[in-house]
């Protein structure tokens, strides 16, 4: 077909009808592309609705290793090799040296992923590393040492950890680092509270939004005072009221042991829904006894099937019984030996 000639006022209508055309589709796409947006669901109130069930292992560490220095992203092949190596490292034990965090005890453990391809979980500072101690946590090092020796010693039950005595992990926060296993939990959203239960232990969070103040700072929790509130889709959680005893717990693998906290932490928590699966955790965590300033980290949930199971540890298990018969046993010897 040939081009199409129209007289001047037919050619000034056809423009000005094609450049209507224009508009209206490039509104049309732009409305198309809005839809395509993702909108969480929503509980009852109209708040986003995250209950179910999530996980929180990763194999990213809390700490960037020193020798990445101010790295902060790994490109895609980089998380992809990682990951991979970490898989090979899980699944490598051999047979007769399973226990129980080896990696076929927890399914999850074999869809860990790099969070967000970021080579820590820590973002602030640069460096990706917790903050220098403070003057006073330099003093406080050292009663966290001479406690670190009298557990080796186990001179008894309670110089053991909490989470040894089955008492308490922490892993169900604030914050929440992840676990060694079992790094799963469920979120159940009643009115006016955000309730989170970790399958480690029998950890249960209550988070009021109700809008009621803090505790009255002279009473203290191990796992604090926790109060929530909403900016927008994302749930904002400030937890305060802390005690000298609360834990700091990660994995092993990927946290270092010997973080402590005292009675001056001050945590806030951030969580937001960025898809069907996906649970965007971030946290700053204050403690001006502790470090010399705050510090801040993420990490990405991710939903599973579900259900969590429970977790029967109890204080006074045959696990802690032998570690206290293992320790005296040792010390028999040692005098024995010394006799000699």
């Amino acid at each position: 077909m040939g081009p199409r000639f129209f007289p001047f006022g037919a050619t000034a209508a056809a423009i000005a009808f094609l450049g209507g055309t224009a508009a209206l589709a490039q509104t049309t796409h732009i409305a198309s592309k809005a839809q395509k947006i993702w909108a969480p669901p929503r509980t009852a109130d109209g708040h986003p609705d995250m209950q179910g069930y999530w996980t929180n292992a990763t194999f990213t560490p809390l700490e960037r290793p020193k020798e990445l220095g101010t790295k902060e992203f790994y490109t895609e092949a980089e998380a992809a090799s990682v990951e991979a190596q970490r898989l090979r490292q899980e699944n490598s034990q051999s047979p007769e040296d399973v226990h129980y965090d080896n990696a076929i005890w927890q399914g999850e453990s074999y869809q860990k992923i790099i969070s967000n391809r970021r080579t820590s979980l820590i973002f602030d500072p640069p460096d990706g590393r917790i903050p220098p101690l403070s003057e006073e946590g330099n003093k406080q090092a050292v009663a966290v040492a001479a406690a670190a020796r009298r557990r080796a010693g186990a001179e008894s039950a309670q110089d053991r950890t909490l989470a040894e005595r089955c008492i308490a992990w922490g892993n169900e926060g604030p914050p929440m680092v992840g676990s060694t296993y079992n790094a799963n939990l469920e979120i159940v959203q009643p009115p006016q509270a955000f309730v989170i239960h970790h399958e480690i232990i029998h950890g249960v969070r209550n988070i009021p939004l109700d809008g009621s103040p803090h505790l009255p700072p002279g009473i203290r929790q191990l796992g604090g005072d926790s109060r929530g509130h909403w900016e927008g889709d994302t749930l904002v959680v400030d937890t305060t009221n802390f005690n000298d005893a609360t834990n700091f717990r990660g994995p092993p693998s990927d946290t270092r042991q010997d973080i402590f906290t005292d009675h001056n932490l001050h945590v806030v928590e951030r969580f937001t829904m960025t898809g069907p699966e996906t649970i965007l955790y971030r946290f700053t965590v204050e403690d001006p006894s502790v470090w010399t300033k705050p510090w801040s980290a993420e990490l990405v949930m991710r939903r599973f099937a579900g259900p969590i199971f429970e977790y029967a540890c109890h204080e006074g298990n045959y696990g802690l019984k032998n570690i206290l018969a293992g320790a005296r046993a040792a010390e028999k010897a040692a005098a024995e030996a010394a006799k000699k």
